[in-house]
């Protein structure tokens, strides 16, 4: 049986939102009702599901980016607090690392990309040549070493994409984490950068989490899907199964508002 690197029990999140007046009464958004979730250590999960049904933030609760309404969480067998100050956590930003959907917003324009690509270096206290490691990781998601004197705006979409993708997995994490991290490129950029996850995914060991609409994505690069609907995990299991028989209406529904080609 495969070793379980992060675990997630009775896990929720609910957002109360702010009185109208001192006399209205108490809304509350319920954004994840009470989850169970086990990740094998190595694997790649995919969570799908249409937008507001709590992708975004399941994902940032397992990052510890967020606060649990209850609940808790474990990552390679040590508790995610929340609360807890950035020293505390230090350990599992070493161990995570994170691509998001929009390239040019998450790249600091003002930096080079060699400090882009090395921050997480020396954020996290990684010994070693820094500069050494950015050309040896701009090289590995395809780019030329040169590219590190250079900043994002001179890059296109799909390299913006590759430089976020080597900020990520500079300081070597054992998992990547990508919410929605093709969904803003063009379908061609779109297969070169999914082929290059999967090698990475090869050669490093990661453990993949990947939030997407994109059901092409998950199918080709995730072992395990998870889909939800209202703050809710409604069907899971090997992608195989889930994509060509799913259990659920929803489910079925939200495979067949896929366009296809």
């Amino acid at each position: 049986m495969s070793e379980v690197l992060i675990r997630a029990s009775g896990l929720s999140r609910e957002y109360a939102a702010l009185r109208l007046t001192a006399f209205s009464p108490r809304r509350v958004t319920t954004a994840l009702q009470p989850t169970d979730l086990e990740i094998a250590r190595g694997e790649a999960v995919g969570v799908i599901g249409e937008s507001g049904s709590g992708k975004s933030t399941l994902v940032r609760l397992l990052l510890g980016l967020d606060r649990p309404t209850s609940g808790t969480v474990e990552v390679d067998g040590r508790a995610v607090d929340a609360r807890a100050s950035a020293r505390s956590l230090h350990w599992l930003r070493r161990m995570t690392g994170i691509v998001f959907q929009d390239p040019y917003a998450s790249l600091d324009p003002r930096m080079t990309v060699e400090r882009i690509v090395a921050e997480p270096l020396w954020a996290l206290g990684v010994d070693g040549d820094h500069r050494a490691r950015v050309r040896e990781v701009l090289a590995d998601v395809g780019l030329d070493p040169e590219a590190a004197a250079r900043h994002p705006h001179e890059f296109s979409g799909g390299q913006r994409q590759r430089i976020a993708l080597a900020r990520a997995i500079a300081h070597r994490p054992q998992v990547l984490f990508g919410d929605e991290p093709l969904s803003a490129l063009d379908v061609t950029v779109r297969a070169q950068i999914l082929e290059l996850i999967r090698g990475l995914r090869e050669r490093e060991g990661l453990t993949l989490v990947m939030v997407s609409h994109d059901i092409g994505v998950v199918q080709n690069l995730c072992d395990t899907v998870v889909v939800m609907k209202d703050g809710a995990v409604i069907e899971s299991g090997p992608t195989s199964e889930v994509l060509r028989r799913p259990r659920e209406d929803y489910t079925r529904r939200l495979l067949a508002s896929i366009p296809t080609i």
